[in-house]
């Protein structure tokens, strides 16, 4: 079965970096998409990026508000994504997803993905 694991999250001061990495088991990255979403206290859970397929290829997708900060990449050999994240600020601080599915479409959409990691915390000190 499919099996999603995030690590990497952790304490930085605001400014610094973090790089996350979800493991996938139980699949191709070729074959699914593959995204990060975050859910602060009290709020929803929000897309930040993701990869897709469409007949053109492999396509990446990020969150206007991210743009320039947070980069999205993959190693398919070691069937890993990464989400490298800089100049971090406290209102970063948030649970970090990885999600895989297996569809084109809903790409930036918490219901396009059927497989959810558990979440690894990312904290981000003023």
């Amino acid at each position: 079965q499919v099996q999603l694991i995030e690590s990497g999250g952790g304490l930085v001061q605001a400014g610094g970096s973090l790089r996350l990495s979800c493991t996938a088991s139980g699949l191709t990255l070729s074959s699914y998409k593959m995204g990060w979403f975050r859910q602060a206290p009290g709020k929803e859970r929000e897309f930040v990026a993701a990869f897709s397929w469409s007949w053109s290829g492999l396509n990446t997708h990020d969150a206007d508000s991210l743009k320039g900060r947070f980069t999205i990449s993959r190693d398919t050999a070691k069937g890993t994504v990464y989400l490298q994240m800089n100049s971090l600020k406290p209102e970063d601080t948030a649970v970090y997803y990885c999600a895989a599915d297996r569809s084109i479409t809903l790409v930036t959409s918490i219901s396009g993905y059927d497989y959810w990691g558990q979440g690894t915390q990312v904290t981000v000190s003023s």
